[in-house]
């Protein structure tokens, strides 16, 4: 656990938080400051800053819990879909640097913003990208 994460903080308890699920390794709480109703986090109670960071096994265990809260979410509040969302880094979006993935309900003509304009992928692009792999 971080000293000055307060996303450690809330995932081990120390501080109150709307909890919707809890075992020995998530917490599951309500955001407060909610995309949509029904807008929850999965925290992990050990420190990581990022999806880099997590261990692969808390990694998979995050996705299957997403899988399950997601899903008890969309049917109990009658959701039309669920966005699952993760961001690593300032520019991507992340403000509390402890992994999380918020899970967003969404509703026929909510006014929710999870897209981005698409582009064209380049052949010169496409070639250095598989490079990497």
């Amino acid at each position: 656990m971080e000293n000055n994460c307060i996303f450690c903080k809330i995932a081990n308890g120390e501080i109150p938080a709307a909890t919707l699920y809890e075992d020995k390794e998530f917490r599951v709480i309500l955001d407060l400051g909610p995309a949509s109703k029904g807008h929850a986090l999965i925290l992990p109670k050990k420190h990581a800053e990022n999806l880099f960071e997590l261990p692969d096994e808390t990694a998979g265990k995050a996705m299957i819990l997403a899988k399950k809260i997601a899903g008890i979410l969309k049917e109990g509040l009658k959701a039309d879909g669920v966005n699952v969302v993760q961001n690593n880094g300032e520019a991507a979006g992340q403000t509390v640097m402890h992994f999380h993935l918020h899970l967003i309900p969404r509703y026929e003509n909510d006014t929710v913003q999870v897209t981005w304009k698409p582009g064209t992928l380049t052949d010169e692009e496409k070639n250095e990208i598989l490079g990497l792999f």
